[in-house]
């Protein structure tokens, strides 16, 4: 079972987050609500997963996904960015990005996470 920590500044996302993936399969072990928070948390639970809405209050999502991905780590998590916007909004980032992918919120899935994390 993969572990995962979910990222979001929206409380009630990461309840229903947390909802669904764990009905799909995913063993969600901590949640956060902003960036430093999520890089702290990561850091301490070691998933295998971050889901990361790129939106936060603090540092984007592609901040703490070059944080997580450079700390010095043998085994940094692979991140699946997300957010309400549409991809064509940040296509050219999620490219450049160290994330294995996006996911609109409102096409979550463990589907949807499965297929980006198994893409090399």
């Amino acid at each position: 079972m993969r572990t995962l920590v979910v990222v979001d500044d929206n409380a009630g996302f990461r309840a229903r987050a947390r909802a669904l993936l764990e009905a799909e399969g995913f063993h969600v072990v901590g949640e956060a609500e902003d960036g430093r928070t999520a890089i702290s948390v990561c850091r301490e639970l070691q998933p295998d997963v971050v889901l990361l809405d790129i939106g936060l209050p603090d540092v984007d999502g592609f901040e703490v996904t070059t944080r997580l991905q450079s700390d010095g780590s043998t085994r940094a998590p692979m991140v699946v960015l997300t957010s309400s916007r549409d991809a064509s909004d940040y296509r050219v980032r999620i490219r450049r990005s160290r994330a294995r992918g996006f996911v609109p919120k409102d096409e979550l899935s463990g589907a949807a996470i499965d297929a980006r994390i198994a893409a090399p």
